[in-house]
């Protein structure tokens, strides 16, 4: 008549856990943790450090394997940039960054709280790192020449961005203004102040886009891939799925619906998608960057597919609940512009293998500036106006764009 378990094997390896967590799961019983090594590696093992499990311990995988060296030779000494430093991607960026040692580190973000904590943070980790934290918006032109003429960043991580599906359907101007002018605007600095390479941050919503925020962010690939060909600055772009835990993602999302008891809102009972943590995502996104050679777009492996109604039922049981009779799920239907599953390449594309087994490098090419200047142009003079639907122009720049398929 077991209750509770116990995993308290610290050395096993992930694979070793999740085989377990998967035999405790289908026991239906409360499970709880002892962290692994590398987690309390500084601490004492004691028991106040048995947590409840977490998903992270049933979807991480095994450690990836990281060119250190590469990246090292790629980040030290040089003035880096972040925008969208302060999110979810971008903070977990300056925390790696800092450890290859840049001679500077720029966090650029137009919200000052998620800002400040960033700050806050490395500040009290690395006493040693020279770090500004500026204020402004990818969009303000004027504002980008005055950090970039004072700072000459060198390398440029551009992971600034509006991500949420459901908004961005209700204001597309709005993914079009910071998703394609944004990227426009820091891709063109890059290339007017020399900087040496400039790393996207895109998403797996890029490929066969069914909503405004994946059209507007394959887009912003073009952007990338078109301002490779006219200037010696390097740009390439990471396309990942979804990362655990970042802001507005899923998991918070249900850990709070648990909380409060319930019901707790999956969109689709047949719905899939792909999962990493935000430090395996980073990690890879450093290794492309220090890959480059400019016109990339890696492609990140993201791992088996997870049905998101069986992380729920997941997530309900490792909270101690059983899913249906004492916290209910509910079916809410799929939200504008969201689709059953993620695909991570568009299927002309085809994918060449890197020296990492975790990356890959699609083979699809971008447009020229010149058709870029010319569209963008032709979206300045409309974004404004009342009458005009915004994502049936854009169809025409994005041909791989299903708006309301």
């Amino acid at each position: 008549e077991i209750d509770e378990i116990i995993i308290a094997i610290p050395s096993a390896s992930r694979k070793e856990i999740q085989s377990l967590l998967t035999k405790c799961d289908a026991l239906k019983k409360k499970v709880k943790i002892m962290p692994p090594f590398y987690e309390v590696i500084d601490d004492k093992v004691t028991l106040h450090k048995i947590r409840n499990v977490e998903i992270e311990d049933l979807l991480g995988r095994d450690e990836i394997k990281i060119d250190n060296q590469g990246i090292s030779e790629f980040i030290r000494n040089e003035v880096v940039l972040v925008t969208g430093g302060g999110g979810s991607i971008g903070s977990e960026l300056c925390r790696q960054i800092v450890n290859y040692k840049p001679k500077k580190l720029i966090i650029f973000d137009i919200y000052e709280n998620n800002a400040y904590d960033i700050q806050n943070e490395l500040i009290m980790h690395h006493v040693d790192v020279d770090l500004s934290v500026l204020i402004g918006s990818v969009r303000d032109e004027k504002r980008l020449d005055e950090v970039f003429s004072e700072y000459q960043p060198t390398i440029i991580f551009h992971a600034a961005a509006h991500k949420h599906v459901p908004l961005m359907e209700e204001s597309p101007k709005e993914a079009i203004k910071n998703n394609v002018f944004g990227t426009y605007n820091m891709a063109k600095k890059a290339k007017e102040y020399k900087a040496k390479k400039f790393v996207l941050i895109s998403t797996d919503k890029a490929v066969n886009p069914t909503n405004i925020m994946g059209a507007s962010k394959r887009y912003a690939e073009m952007i990338a891939q078109a301002f490779n060909k006219e200037c010696t600055t390097q740009y390439a772009a990471v396309r990942f799925g979804n990362v655990l835990g970042s802001n507005g993602s899923v998991i918070p999302l249900f850990k709070k619906q648990i909380k409060e008891g319930g019901p707790v809102t999956v969109t689709h009972k047949d719905i899939i998608r792909y999962f990493m943590t935000i430090p395996e995502a980073v990690e890879l996104v450093l290794q492309a960057g220090a890959f480059a050679e400019g016109g990339e777009i890696f492609v990140l492996d993201m791992g088996e597919p997870v049905k998101i109604i069986e992380l729920a039922e997941k997530l309900i049981r490792f909270s101690g609940y059983e899913p249906y009779s004492e916290i209910r799920i509910d079916i809410t239907g799929l939200r504008p512009g969201e689709k059953l599953y993620e695909e991570l390449l568009l299927k002309e594309e085809g994918l060449k293998k890197t020296f990492n087994e975790k990356i890959f490098v699609s083979e699809v090419n971008g447009y020229y500036l010149n058709i870029i200047d010319k569209q963008l142009d032709e979206l300045k003079a409309i974004i404004d106006k009342d009458d005009v639907v915004i994502q049936e122009v854009f169809k025409r720049f994005v041909d791989t764009y299903k708006h309301n398929e």
